[in-house]
């Protein structure tokens, strides 16, 4: 068995993330559903999926960029 830490930090990051992203559509989502009604919680929802387009795209080209470089290195 061998012992990636890269590959083990990577995979916690990503399920801290994706459970942070649930946490707030889960929560946040159930409160402004409970307290303002379901128009609310549309708008709330198309506010967050906006806010996070542009971090989607940043990390969409990092990745990228460190796919190509990763390439290039082997060859």
């Amino acid at each position: 068995m061998t012992r990636d830490l890269r590959r083990y930090a990577r995979q916690t990051t990503i399920r801290l993330i994706i459970g942070a992203i649930l946490l707030i559509f889960l929560v946040g989502g159930g409160l402004i559903l409970y307290f303002y009604g379901s128009g609310a919680l549309a708008m709330g929802i198309l506010c967050f999926i906006t806010g996070l387009t542009p971090v989607v795209l940043i990390v969409l080209i990092l990745t990228l960029l460190e796919w190509i470089v990763k390439r290039e290195r082997n060859n």
